[in-house]
């Protein structure tokens, strides 16, 4: 009832207001008749209108008052401290983006049955059973100049392996994470800090970009392995004309180290950039070298270097000399021992660089932990080794660069950085050629023969770990430069 009340008012309403509006007929159109203008007087002395200022718009809801534009928090700051340069370019617009990729096939030829499977310390496909095609390294570089005084440098490793793992080998991890820190314009004097490599060796601070061989030398590589790195502080003093030569051998492809000073003093962890510090003990090492171009052209290099400090070997489960019960060699972590080893090493550097022939040799001579012959604990015990190496450049007009080599090298010491520090002697020889095909790729092949020590615990009644393998190896590498 009401409902029906209310909609008849409504429709009265409604007769009511269109009543109002009766519709008329439309206006005929004439044509207008322009008005006569009428002159415009100027004012004597005109006054500027008045501007008021636009209204200011309110923020938007959806940004703080950091981020209402481009020039926001952390990048604002980073801008005002470092303008841009004479290019004007910022600081993150100056960084480079590099890399380097390299894919193996390894193949045992032949070995003495009476001795230990196929193994190398530098290359995890050498291992006897499952020999094909792997992945060495895979290397994207971001580096450049945040400002004068600070350049950056980080390398990660797409290609590593986790230690004990059998499901994959495409792990990331980091190799490189530092800051250059110049105290002057020139560059002459600077602090390495973060990770990166402990200047010790040259063919271990030579990029395996540039290397010729395929591996680093167990006898140099065991002082700063695993991965040549370190977390830590380094001085490098580099005079001007020296930071110039040392470029010109990387850049000019004759195989150099790169700038890792005239003289380098530092202070680092000294269990291994990819491994838990272990201790309240620094290493610390010193280096010097002194690149010089003879009237001839040529230039040679000689180095000398030294490291201390304490090292804490992890350990493994073994049967010493294959007899007993299964043990874990005394002195290392794993056993309980906290006080690590002594380690300490001193080297010398001859390097000839290849123009067109070459000739490189390291030897060092040293103390560190290493396995007793009883093979029940980990004690410090005396090393040596190095390595002697002869290459011929051949450049050609329209097949690139091709470098045949020789190399022979030997150890009699502790592997630290492998659980229990196995002490062994290891003994190889090395033919091969690197073909550079163009700057972008590159193919080496190898063949070594070896007796070495396999670095595997053994923990099998009846079998004396440690024993050294004697065979032959042919391997093959392509790398991809970009």
């Amino acid at each position: 009832m009401r409902i029906g009340l209310a909609f008849v008012l409504f429709v009265a309403l409604a007769r009511a207001v269109v009543a109002q509006e009766p519709v008329l007929p439309p206006e005929p159109v004439t044509a207008a008749v322009p008005a006569e203008p009428k002159p415009v007087e100027v004012p004597a002395d005109p006054k500027p209108a008045e501007t008021k200022p636009a209204p200011i718009a309110p923020p938007n809801p959806l940004a703080d008052s950091l981020h209402q534009n481009d020039d926001y928090g952390f990048k604002s700051l980073f801008d005002s401290l470092h303008p841009a340069t004479k290019s004007g370019k910022k600081w993150y617009e100056k960084l480079s983006l590099r890399g380097y990729s390299q894919f193996r096939f390894a193949r045992t030829v032949e070995q003495d049955l009476l001795g230990a499977e196929p193994n190398l310390l530098a290359d995890r496909s050498v291992n006897g059973t499952a020999e094909n095609f792997s992945i060495r390294r895979n290397r994207i570089i971001l580096f450049g100049d945040v400002s004068d005084h600070l350049s950056i440098y980080i390398q990660p490793d797409f290609a590593a392996v986790i230690p004990g793992s059998n499901t994959s080998v495409f792990f990331a991890q980091l190799r490189d994470l530092y800051g250059d820190v110049h105290l002057d314009a020139e560059r002459v004097h600077r602090f390495r800090v973060g990770l990166s490599k402990v200047p010790y060796g040259f063919e271990n601070m030579q990029s395996s970009q540039n290397r010729v061989p395929l591996d680093r030398t167990d006898g140099i590589n065991t002082g700063v392995s695993p991965n040549e790195r370190d977390l830590g502080v380094f001085y490098y003093w580099t005079p001007k004309e020296k930071q110039e030569l040392l470029r010109n051998l990387v850049d000019g492809g004759l195989k150099g180290s790169g700038n890792y000073g005239i003289l380098g003093l530092g202070f680092y962890n000294g269990q291994g950039g990819q491994l838990f510090e272990q201790n309240l003990n620094l290493h610390t090492v010193a280096r010097f070298t002194w690149p010089m171009q003879l009237a001839n052209g040529q230039v040679v290099e000689a180095s000398i270097q030294g490291y201390t400090g304490e090292y804490l070997v992890e350990g493994a489960s073994i049967r010493a000399l294959g007899m007993g019960p299964s043990i874990i060699p005394a002195g290392t972590r794993t056993s309980g021992d906290r006080r690590g080893q002594v380690d300490r090493r001193i080297g010398a550097t001859f390097v000839y660089y290849p123009q067109p022939f070459g000739f490189q040799a390291e030897w060092n001579w040293g103390t560190g932990p290493g396995l007793n012959d009883a093979q029940t604990a980990v004690v410090p015990r005396t090393l040596n080794g190095g390595y002697a190496m002869g290459m011929y450049k051949i450049e050609t007009n329209c097949y690139g660069i091709v470098t045949p080599y020789v190399r022979f090298q030997h150890y009699e010491g502790g592997y630290r950085s492998v659980a229990n520090a196995p002490y062994g002697r290891h003994d190889q020889l090395d033919l091969g050629v690197e073909w550079q095909i163009f700057r972008e790729m590159e193919l080496v092949l190898e063949y070594s023969f070896v007796d070495g020590v396999n670095l595997n615990a053994i923990n099998t009644p009846g079998m004396v770990p440690y024993r050294n393998f004697d065979g032959s190896v042919i391997r093959a590498q392509f790398q991809l430069n970009y």
